[in-house]
């Protein structure tokens, strides 16, 4: 896709339409590696992948309490309690009393859990590296540069449902506070 010369208001505009576009045609990328993976291992809908993706990114022993879960996907405890349901029948989600507050409930991936989010991302990579490297060397280079400063950016407004240190000064010196 060649690149016209925009005025720096328009590229802002270009830059977020196409950025939209991609985040599409990603999610049609993440289908795809979901429905192969599937066909290996046991099946789990997009919603569910959704929640495997924010437990993990919580960490293997921290887990993340089903209350942040429910924030972060913005869905009401009975629909993402019926995800969990689903992902703790087929042995991807295990759930433990949470240490700290015996009402809540911590939310853990399994080791199969992982190992099928694991091969979803590999199918998912292997698809974005093939189109990559396809990319002329100066097109990569300003990609690589263009989606760091997007995820520093998404990540430093809470976007990501992240909370870093970065991200909490940046929140904090414009008056706001990151997502929990």
């Amino acid at each position: 896709m060649p690149v016209p010369d925009f005025t720096s208001r328009d590229l802002s505009h270009e830059a977020t339409r196409s950025a939209g576009e991609i985040a599409e045609l990603l999610d049609v990328m993440w289908e795809k590696a979901r429905q192969a993976t599937a066909a290996a291992t046991a099946p789990a809908s997009t919603s569910q992948l959704r929640l495997m993706y924010l437990v993990d990114r919580a960490g293997a022993e921290e887990g993340i309490r089903m209350r942040a879960v429910c924030e972060q996907l913005g869905a009401a405890p009975p629909s993402v309690s019926r995800l969990c349901d689903r992902l703790q029948a087929v042995g991807f989600l295990e759930r433990r009393p949470c240490p700290d507050s015996g009402r809540e409930v911590v939310l853990r991936l399994t080791s199969a859990g992982r190992t099928h989010l694991r091969r979803i991302r590999e199918q998912r990579e292997t698809m974005l590296h093939q189109a990559i490297d396809a990319m002329p060397h100066g097109e990569r280079h300003a990609l690589a540069v263009g989606l760091a400063g997007l995820h520093s950016r998404l990540t430093a407004t809470g976007t990501t449902g992240r909370d870093t240190a970065d991200g909490d000064a940046a929140d904090r010196g414009r008056g706001t506070t990151s997502a929990a």
